[in-house]
């Protein structure tokens, strides 16, 4: 990596630029776990329940999630850099927001801000990425990229806990602040604007029914595990969700310039990892959820000690993110995927069979290879789809891809937790046993408990195996298609310097 240009024919450090990059959505991606073990301590200082308190997070993802497809738009006419200045800015307002909280409302608003930047920052970090780099380094690139958004939420939860013990919640904010603050002075000299822009009128229909249906999907399959699958609530919302998302779906494609352009989905190779890398978050996301809820209502850890029980799976995503990354630029992802499907399918069979006596560094090891898995498949899946787009498109292929992928988690989450309580439900022993046998009763109910988490197993474990089907139908090599790396000036720039700079 060395010296580049950007679309004003200036030239740029793009090793700064990365480092800058990955620091600060290192930041924004942290945000969406930081929360969970400090619940009950929010729950205690604001006093709110726990269905009030879930919002933090859940309102977090909504939104995040709502600004995604709006970021193709934002991608696309809005300059790089100002664009970059103006999320950062945003999520550090939020942050000081959620810091300085004296009342819950203030702290859920916060949250609120914090997302808006965060549904911007993402998607425009990984396209920029995929950008700057030509086709043949963009795996090095993207596995860069995989540090960030798979390992920033994985330690979430641990360093949560450690903060929460050792000083208050409001440092989870506090300590962000100043290194966000540093990543936006830093921005107004080493962040440049890489990516083309054109003024867009924006489609005000679009940007409607893409937060109705979106946002109502999101809440729809978010309330399925406090609610089931039969409550109004859940029905209505996800029928409005997907009445809404149809039209948005059906305008983009009659419009002359979408708003986020559907037609991405004609490259077979975009669409294939587009579905892979949704599945593989599927039974990634739905478990991650789950194996906490056992270690902690099973084997009865603390919240911080069953995050740190997942450390090891989080650091092995880090470590191999940018190793297979590399590897892609030499095998293509056919291979890559395939091998990390069957760890990950490995990885998590043994899952099924877990008792209330399961050795916990046996939990260790286990989710520490479903994360080598799932390093191998995730980035270089992701960087197949994009190489096969148009570099006018990747902007469009990646907020098509991050959308997908936001629903698909809360599908698995919504499937694996529901299929956890409704086993355990049907399973537990008559009430009238506690009475006249405490003890069988007790018995009983821890079985039940078991039948439930392994019966949510069993399903992510049919994630995996459908996952690893579709591995298969990747190309065997790394190649983009001939227009990815033509038309545009910068891309020929940055590939003779990204050339120079490997050699």
């Amino acid at each position: 990596m060395g010296t580049a240009v950007d679309t004003n024919g200036k030239a740029y450090n793009r090793t700064l630029l990365v480092v800058l990059l990955l620091v600060g959505t290192f930041c924004t991606v942290l945000n969406q776990t930081i929360l969970s073990t400090a619940y009950p301590t929010l729950m205690k200082a604001f006093d709110v329940s726990t269905s009030t308190v879930q919002w933090l997070t859940t309102g977090f993802l909504l939104v995040s999630g709502i600004m995604i497809p709006i970021s193709a738009w934002l991608l696309t006419t809005i300059s790089t850099k100002w664009l970059y200045i103006s999320a950062m800015s945003t999520f550090l307002i939020g942050t000081i927001l959620c810091w300085s909280a004296v009342n819950f409302p203030m702290l859920l608003a916060g949250r609120l801000i914090q997302a808006l930047g965060v549904g911007v920052s993402m998607p425009l970090m990984q396209t920029m990425m995929l950008t700057i780099f030509p086709a043949n380094k963009r795996g090095t690139a993207m596995g860069l990229a995989g540090i960030v958004i798979g390992l920033a939420p994985a330690i979430g939860p641990t360093l949560s806990g450690w903060v929460i013990d050792n000083w208050t919640w409001r440092d989870l904010f506090g300590m962000i602040i100043p290194v966000v603050a540093i990543v936006i002075l830093a921005s107004f000299w080493v962040m440049h604007s890489v990516l083309e822009t054109h003024k867009e009128p924006l489609d005000l229909l679009s940007v409607v029914l893409s937060t109705i249906g979106f946002g109502s999907m999101l809440y729809g399959f978010s309330s399925v595990g406090d609610d089931g699958w039969g409550s109004t609530i859940v029905l209505s919302t996800l029928a409005i969700g997907f009445i809404f998302v149809g039209l948005f779906i059906w305008r983009q494609l009659t419009m002359k310039d979408p708003f986020l352009n559907f037609r991405v989905y004609k490259s077979r190779e975009f669409t294939v990892a587009a579905i892979l890398s949704s599945v593989v978050n599927m039974a990634m996301v739905g478990v991650e959820m789950v194996i906490p809820l056992y270690l902690q209502m099973v084997k009865g850890m603390s919240a911080f000690h069953s995050g740190l029980t997942l450390l090891a799976g989080a650091l092995m995503m880090g470590i191999m993110s940018p190793i297979t990354g590399r590897a892609f630029d030499r095998f293509g992802a056919k291979r890559l995927a395939t091998m990390g499907m069957f760890l990950l399918t490995i990885g998590t069979l043994p899952f099924v069979w877990i008792t209330k006596d399961t050795a916990t560094i046996y939990i260790v090891l286990l989710y520490a290879i479903r994360m080598f898995g799932i390093a191998m498949v995730m980035m270089p899946a992701t960087t197949a789809g994009m190489n096969a787009l148009p570099l006018n498109m990747i902007s469009h292929g990646t907020a098509v891809n991050n959308t997908q992928r936001q629903v698909a988690s809360s599908v698995g989450t919504a499937i694996l937790i529901s299929v956890l309580t409704n086993v355990t439900k049907g399973q537990m022993p008559a009430k009238h046993v506690l009475k006249s046998n405490p003890l069988s009763y007790a018995d009983g109910a821890i079985n039940a408990t078991l039948s439930g988490y392994h019966a949510a197993f069993w399903i992510a474990v049919g994630f995996c195996v459908v996952a690893l089907v579709i591995a298969f139908f990747l190309k065997g090599r790394n190649r983009s298609t001939h227009m990815a790396d033509v038309d545009s000036p910068v891309a020929k720039e940055n590939k003779v310097a990204a050339e120079g700079g490997a050699a």
